[in-house]
């Protein structure tokens, strides 16, 4: 762990004086700064009780219920939420803009303590977001801040302006870097919690207990001190599941002090009964492993997720990651310009079939060159059905490669229909007629159409243009940032600069975390891409000598 500076240590103290008045229970840990990369974290203690190691009130958590019913900016959030104009997201990211501008903010020790900048594209500099052109993330990037600017000035600035005068407070100005700043902070930091029923729909006061009532001063006062729990359905609760769980997002501070890790340490749990928590209505962090071993960080899962998702949410990369991903598509918007686009664009609706495919690394442990062995193929391809009982049925060999194949065959449809020949139009349409005069007054399925066009194309059209799609990916790829071993060399010389202050790149070494994670994250685009273009080779060859 690294040191931190008196200020910091000071506002890690008020934060956890913060979390004990309103209700927070440190049992088997910490919360101390890890380093600049993470910031602050959760750590072991010394002494540990018992496996659930941190316990805090689902009362102290931001969700959208919160904000609906808050006094300043629940009226004038209710009738947006109400009319479609804005979501449960923008409700929060607009409640964390508002509570960090305010002078007397009963979150502010809470506020004080997450980070100011982040490591995120939206973040980078004009230098560092050049080294992700070529990727999807560059093009992402550049949409989305264009669209949260909108949002800023269309309905934030104004708003927030109005609330600060309301709040008594003429002299802050609202920016656009503090509503970037809220985005970030929810889309690295929010839970998808599953609320108990009763919380959302309390019956009676009891169910969901009484506020501090003591006198305490604006840093230090309970965060539900001055806001009156009425007994009825609490606004806001949009996403709801099954059973008496109700699924909202929101912020749980001292939870979400808890870093990443592919081997994660704890995981959290909903309490709606106190059963093992001992606090009802409370979310708890709980250890997974027998014993933690004191002062160690305690990590959890944000799920399997690869470096795309992983560097555009939350800024950082895993170098290696076993969850890495590659998307691949084929441009929607060329449709009208390829030859039979009406009937093909029929068909691609007939067939619900795709033209994005989300390529797990994993998947390749199944293909022709598996890079780990195994006899287990965790996919439901294998269902994939290619024969049914009509006249047309079964004159094409089932391919020998059907198993090895890693690519969805939704994706495959696709991808079989837009490469489709004239003759090949005809010979489906004439196998589909058939089939609608032996059943008068009912359609062809999905399925049977599927049959029809694979009877009609085989696979090989669709493998080449495959072929072409990751090719074209390769080359968009290298055109900006070079080669798979030019960003290996980068990464294996570079002295990587933790500051956020822009690294000089006096030796061609020296980097800044920004530019490390985009040379991370473009290396194994590549890479990925180079295995799966040879999986689509490899199968194409194999199309080609199988298909009559």
């Amino acid at each position: 762990m690294a040191a931190i500076s008196e200020e910091e240590e000071a506002k890690l103290e008020r934060f956890l004086d913060w979390l004990q008045v309103n209700g927070a229970e440190l049992r088997g840990c910490n919360i101390k700064y890890s380093d600049s990369r993470k910031g602050f974290g959760i750590f072991a203690s010394t002494e540990t009780s018992d496996d659930v190691l941190l316990v805090v009130p689902l009362d102290l958590a931001i969700t959208p219920m919160r904000v609906l019913q808050d006094p300043l900016l629940g009226p004038e959030c209710q009738k947006m939420f109400q009319d479609g104009q804005v979501d449960d997201r923008f409700l929060i990211i607009l409640f964390l803009t508002f509570e960090r501008l305010r002078i007397n903010s009963s979150w502010k020790p809470y506020l004080d303590m997450l980070p100011t900048r982040f490591g995120n594209p939206l973040w980078f500099s004009d230098d560092d977001i050049l080294e992700l052109n070529g990727t999807n993330l560059y093009h992402a990037t550049e949409l989305q801040k264009k669209n949260l600017r909108s949002l800023y000035h269309d309905k934030v600035e104004v708003l927030v302006k109005k609330l600060l005068i309301l709040d008594g407070d003429s002299e802050s100005k609202v920016s656009f870097e503090h509503f970037l700043w809220a985005n970030s902070v929810f889309w690295s930091r929010a839970l998808n919690i599953p609320l108990p029923h009763s919380f959302v729909f309390p019956q009676s006061q009891d169910d969901i207990g009484e506020c501090p009532s003591t006198s305490h001063s604006p840093e230090t006062a309970p965060v539900n001190s001055n806001e009156e729990k009425e007994i009825q359905a609490q606004p806001g609760a949009t996403s709801v599941g099954s059973g008496d769980t109700i699924w909202v997002e929101g912020l749980v501070p001292g939870i979400d002090f808890c870093n990443h890790d592919l081997k994660p340490m704890a995981t959290w749990e909903v309490d709606g009964t106190g059963s093992v928590s001992r606090v009802p209505f409370s979310m708890y962090l709980l250890s997974v492993s027998q014993r933690p071993i004191p002062n160690k960080e305690i990590s959890i899962s944000y799920g399997n997720k690869g470096n795309e998702e992983l560097l555009y949410l939350y800024g950082f990369v895993i170098d290696n990651n076993p969850d890495d991903y590659l998307m691949v598509h084929y441009p929607v918007e060329a449709i009208p310009s390829i030859p039979f686009s009406d009937s093909k664009g029929q068909l691609l609706e007939a067939q619900n079939a795709q033209l994005r495919c989300l390529l797990p690394k994993l998947v390749l442990n199944h293909g022709f060159f598996p890079q780990i062995t195994s006899t287990i193929r965790e996919s439901d391809e294998k269902e994939t059905v290619r024969s049914c009982n009509f006249s047309w049925s079964g004159q094409r060999k089932m391919p020998s490669y059907m198993n090895k194949l890693v690519f969805r065959e939704d994706f495959m449809t696709g991808l079989r229909t837009i490469a489709m020949q004239e003759e090949e139009i005809y010979k489906v349409s004439a196998m589909l007629e058939e089939l609608v005069e032996s059943r008068p007054g009912e359609q062809p399925s999905e399925t049977e159409v599927r049959m029809a066009v694979w009877e009609a194309c085989g696979d090989s059209g669709a493998l080449q243009l495959l072929v072409d799609l990751l090719n074209a990916k390769m080359m968009k790829l290298e055109e900006n940032s070079g080669t798979e071993e030019q960003d290996a060399r980068l990464l294996e010389e570079a002295c990587v600069l933790e500051s956020h202050e822009e690294a000089r790149d006096l030796d061609g070494r020296r980097m800044s975390r920004n530019k490390w994670s985009s040379v991370v994250y473009r290396r194994g685009q590549k890479q990925l891409t180079r295995l799966f273009l040879k999986e689509a080779e490899y199968a194409l060859h194999l199309a080609l000598s199988s298909d009559y």
